[in-house]
């Protein structure tokens, strides 16, 4: 006698991000680490009086520009706001000379004149951190023209917060963008706090991916914690703006340890919060335990490579203090009459 068969679904099966390999699973976790042990070093260097202005830290948001860099192009131009040492670091600059900028060396990348906030680099394409909020958005959607105009390929990456999310002109660039198909990506990193202030006290919409939709700018939320997931989006949206399409929003939802800027207690958020996200969120050790759950390395391997990282940093930090301040002269260099 044949049995009736169940007619119960099966439930439906959650899909992430597509997975690394192990060669990508290593190369993110190496920058994020190195980004993340930096800007420790940066933090204790502030500490000291050694960094003197603004210092904005990276911590917690590692794994936005490490994702997106891995889905760049060579060529790909990118800009963002004053919290930019990671994505100097992300895109090849030195470790050397972005710590002597921030101490104001000779040797920094731009020689010892624009601190923290201040930096650029054509060779890697990346230009500049902005201390205007909001500034790079627009700059960024200049670069995105003279791409269309050159008809080169290539697309521009332009990375702003929740904060300046609210700016006036960067709707005013979305408008430009969106009528002339620019090809630029607009990535806003959500920290969920700006400047101090909770994103749901500060904006009335608060899905971000939404902000260009009176335009016809699709845009779509990431998990801004997971490299994989970085990743992947930043592939689709970087396909879309190079194919001709126009722009795209991604909103990176992420998150810092740290306050605002070195200067901030941030007591504003609960510090439970902080280590919650920490223990079950944090993008660096995402990676670390799938590489060791996988058994694609030991505890060993990554111990070897957290040495290697601390050796850099630290090499950063004795050259950032040992190389000369700028000549009293350059103060009259680099300025546009």
């Amino acid at each position: 006698m044949a049995t009736a068969k169940s007619t119960k679904s099966k439930a439906p099966q959650e899909t992430g991000p597509a997975p690394f390999n192990r060669d990508e699973e290593l190369a993110a976790y190496r920058m994020m680490l190195l980004i993340r042990r930096f800007e420790e070093k940066a933090g204790q260097m502030y500490g000291m009086g050694l960094i003197g202005g603004f210092c904005h830290l990276y911590i917690g948001q590692e794994a936005v520009v490490v994702g997106m860099q891995m889905a760049m192009e060579e060529g790909d131009q990118f800009i963002t706001g004053y919290r930019d040492h990671g994505h100097m670091l992300a895109c090849g600059m030195s470790a050397n000379g972005v710590m002597a900028e921030l101490t104001g060396r000779r040797g920094g990348y731009s020689k010892g004149k624009g601190g923290s906030m201040h930096m650029f680099s054509v060779e890697k394409q990346f230009f500049g951190g902005h201390g205007i909020v909001g500034a790079q958005v627009s700059l960024g959607t200049g670069l995105g023209f003279a791409n269309r105009y050159k008809k080169n390929g290539k697309v521009s990456l332009a990375f702003f917060g929740d904060g300046a999310a609210n700016q006036g002109q960067v709707y005013e660039s979305f408008n430009m963008a969106a009528l002339w198909k620019l090809p630029v990506v607009y990535v806003i990193e959500n920290n969920r706090y700006a400047m101090g202030t909770a994103v749901t006290r500060a904006s009335s919409q608060t899905d971000f991916s939404k902000r260009g939709a009176s335009f016809d700018i699709p845009g779509e939320q990431v998990d801004g914690m997971d490299v994989r997931a970085v990743r992947e989006a930043s592939a689709r949206a970087l396909e879309h703006a190079r194919t001709g399409q126009g722009p795209y929003i991604l909103e990176m939802q992420t998150y810092r340890y740290r306050g605002h800027s070195m200067s901030d207690p941030a007591k504003y958020r609960s510090k439970e919060e902080v280590q919650k996200m920490r223990n079950e969120h944090d993008p660096i050790e995402q990676v670390r335990n799938r590489l060791l759950a996988g058994g694609l390395v030991s505890e060993d391997d990554l111990k070897k490579i957290d040495a290697e990282v601390r050796v850099i940093v630290q090499e950063s930090a004795e050259f950032a203090q040992n190389d000369p301040e700028p000549d009293a002269s350059e103060l009259w260099t680099d300025i546009v009459r």
